[in-house]
């Protein structure tokens, strides 16, 4: 059982002062005061106070009192209280815990204790609270009374709200690929600086969108309004549009780029179908889950990811129910499924997504589940589930997040149709490169695996997340589960690191291509078709030595580079530049993790001083956690804090002269001295290790603006296994994108 139920009512109650609501991020001070109940406390009894495994509050400390997140405890009987502040020392969602332990003395009933979070008599600035919103924040108190190490939840613990502060970013959103003629609707919210969308606008905007018919010349933000929609805007012929939006003159931001063309096929739906919400791990409720990525992230496909070893049966139902409420063919798809958390030595983590409701979970285990009626439908291992998948109408990807998916140790190409290389977690092109190593035909994904209630616009707070949370696009023939899922089957997507761009990849050869509607190696029923052309995730045949591939990404920023690649093998690397275009913009680069496990994240926290020259002006890149990134500066040092965890980021440097000077550079992983004129084109590296562990350095011309690339290269097939080309783009903001392979058999 999670925890005792021994008569909560006798464990006593707990306050907080002041109450209600506060900005997200913002500092405060609070005091709890618990007061004993029919048992009291013994003797080396205790307390903890829980909050939940996503809550990014300051961590508390007992010793500073001028330093964030002085606490004090006492007890209004003077017993002396041993405190600690623990991280996963109490069960799941509330792993991180004040600890106050009673020793050499005890409570009787109606003592106190007096907890003061953020203490600031002294000159503490206080507590910094969590930087996402809640709408019902708890301080879960528990309650040793006995001295057994049993901790018994008070029946009501204290709770404030967490509400967004500010509008500090603007971010407008169209579709991505619409037919001419046909309508659709422009999307605008702001984020305060944490990432909430803020609901504190007052401002009109206004808006500039060439060829784009019925867009208003302005739009008015009203307070109380988390963002503002236009419906039934049109383009009347084919071309690419964005639309730009002004205030006080100033362009203030721009959407993600829309191609209008003529009776597409396919069109390109945006989703997070991973995350979760307070019934397991997240934050907030999942029906609140599904609000969000509906009406604040604009989402077209959102989907709920439990960890199925606390999803009850109860809960369950309810989920199907949410899901089938909320998916609304043509306008928004919610999807039923459960993660599958199993540890890594027996599959790892997976993603189970149903096409209906009401089909039975297959749990890893019922590890925080009382009720043991059905663990006869449990899946112990990677094998079993597969085997129970089989047949049914369903799909499961792999992931990695706390854990990671193993599937050295299982996988079913018939079921498991993609790996997930980007989250909230980081970057993870390691579990493509298994799969294709392995010689599995998979589809490359992305999600946020979100747990701060923020699914399709999940940014990582204050914490040891560092990365924004990743959108996969689905290529399907219309927006419902049918169209979807047939683009998962038929690996019709592509993963990005949270941007909207726009791609599309296909191979062509002098003869038809043999198209597979299933992978032949692993179905006994397969569908043929001749084919001009196969797109991204195709499975085709042809007896041509060589195809030819066309790559477009219209970018939400300027292309640094796009590789094109053969399976693990990089074929070629284009840049959006060349060595003459160099200029005196430096970038440094960090990048990599620890290993593959939950502790992988690097911190980069480091210095630089520059002999010989000037920083003009600096700038940092893809860093999403306010807290970090560059510091204070000057012309000639510079201080960042960097974390990365498989993802990469950093900052550049616009220098008074190009080549002039030696730039010395420490980090956690050693230090170097660079002299500025052997910065070139190639990147320098260094501080090599882990898992891609690296700083990098290299030059990059004072301005990239190239945002729409077509590339066209003829590829020559191997004779004795598949061809597998795909691309990776990185944009200059530090955004990437995956597409699937296609696999080309000869």
């Amino acid at each position: 059982m999670p925890y005792s139920d021994y008569h909560p009512e006798l464990m006593g109650s707990a306050t907080i002062e002041p109450s209600g609501a506060f900005e997200a991020g913002s500092y405060q001070s609070f005091v709890l005061t618990y007061t004993a109940g029919r048992f009291g406390i013994d003797d080396t009894g205790g307390i903890k106070v829980g909050f939940r495994f996503a809550s990014d509050m300051s961590k508390l400390q007992f010793d500073d009192p001028t330093g964030e997140g002085f606490t004090t405890i006492e007890a209004s009987n003077g017993a002396t209280l041993d405190v600690k502040q623990e991280f996963k020392r109490n069960i799941r969602p509330w792993s991180k815990s004040l600890f106050i332990g009673i020793s050499e003395h005890f409570l009787a009933e109606a003592d106190t204790i007096t907890i003061r979070v953020g203490d600031n008599r002294q000159g503490s600035p206080g507590v910094r609270i969590q930087t996402f919103c809640e709408a019902d924040h708890l301080f879960q108190f528990f309650i040793d009374a006995v001295a057994t190490y049993d901790y018994v939840p008070l029946p009501a613990s204290p709770s404030i709200a967490i509400v967004p502060g500010k509008p500090n970013l603007f971010r407008a959103f169209l579709p991505t690929k619409v037919a001419v003629g046909e309508p659709f609707r422009l999307c605008i919210k702001a984020d305060d600086i944490w990432g909430n969308p803020s609901d504190q606008i007052e401002e009109k905007l206004y808006l500039e969108g060439d060829g784009i018919v019925g867009l208003p010349e302005s739009i008015t933000f009203k307070k109380g309004e988390f963002s503002a929609n236009v419906e039934g805007l049109t383009v009347d012929k084919a071309r690419k549009v964005k639309v730009k939006f002004t205030s006080a003159g100033s362009i203030i931001g721009e959407t993600n780029p829309l191609l209008v063309v003529e009776k597409p096929a396919l069109l390109h739906y945006w989703a997070d179908i991973h995350g979760q919400s307070n019934e397991t791990l997240g934050t907030n409720t999942a029906l609140d889950y599904f609000t969000f990525g509906r009406d604040k992230a604009f989402l077209d496909v959102c989907a709920h990811q439990g960890n199925d070893f606390q999803m009850t049966e109860e809960f369950w139902k309810e989920l199907n129910q949410i899901t089938q409420d909320f998916d609304n063919p043509g306008s928004f798809v919610a999807i039923p499924g459960y993660e599958w958390s199993s540890n890594t030595a027996v599959g790892g983590d997976r993603n189970v997504f149903y096409r209906q409701e009401g089909e039975v979970m297959h749990r890893s285990s019922h590890m925080q589940i009382p009720d043991l009626s059905d663990e006869e439908t449990d899946a112990y291992d990677a094998h079993d589930l597969f085997k129970k998948l089989e047949g049914k109408d369903a799909v499961v990807m792999a992931h990695c997040g706390g854990r990671y998916a193993n599937i050295g140790f299982a996988h079913d190409g018939r079921i498991e149709m993609a790996m997930e290389i980007h989250s909230a977690w980081g970057t993870f092109e390691w579990l493509i490169r298994d799969a294709l190593e392995a010689g599995h035909r998979i589809g490359v994904v992305a999600n946020s695996d979100g747990h701060k209630g923020r699914v399709g616009a999940s940014y990582p707070g204050a914490s040891f997340f560092g990365a924004y949370g990743g959108l996969t696009c689905y290529i399907a023939p219309q927006l419902d589960r049918d169209g979807i899922f047939e683009a998962i089957r038929a690996r019709h997507h592509y993963g990005t690191t949270g941007t909207r761009l726009y791609m599309d990849v296909q191979v062509s050869a002098a003869a038809p291509l043999t198209l597979y509607d299933r992978d032949p190696d692993l179905f006994d029923r397969i569908s043929l078709s001749e084919a001009k052309q196969v797109m991204m995730g195709d499975i085709a045949k042809t007896t041509c030595k060589t195809v030819n591939l066309k790559a477009q990404v219209i970018g939400s920023a300027p292309i640094q580079k796009i590789e094109l690649r053969d399976g693990l093998e990089t074929l070629e690397t284009w840049h959006g530049y060349d060595e003459s275009q160099l200029g005196k913009r430096i970038r440094v680069q960090f990048e990599g993790a620890k290993y593959r496990g939950r502790a992988r994240a690097l911190s980069w926290d480091g210095s630089l001083s520059l002999e010989g020259n000037a920083i003009e002006r600096s700038l940092q890149f893809n860093c999403w956690n306010p807290e970090r990134g560059l510091k204070p500066q000057d012309a000639h040092n510079l201080a960042w804090s960097f974390v990365t965890t498989g993802n990469f980021n950093g900052f550049d440097l616009w220098l008074d002269d190009s080549d002039s000077g030696k730039l010395s550079i420490s980090t956690p992983f050693g230090e170097t001295t660079i002299d500025v004129s052997s910065i070139g084109f190639e990147p320098q590296s260094f501080f090599e290790g882990g898992l891609g562990r690296a700083m990098k350095v290299y030059r990059l011309p004072d301005e990239l603006t190239e945002s729409d690339i077509t590339l066209e290269r003829e590829i020559t097939l191997h004779q004795d296994r598949d061809t597998r080309p795909w691309i990776c783009v990185t944009q200059i903001d530090g955004h990437q994108a995956w597409s699937s392979p296609v696999y080309l058999m000869k």
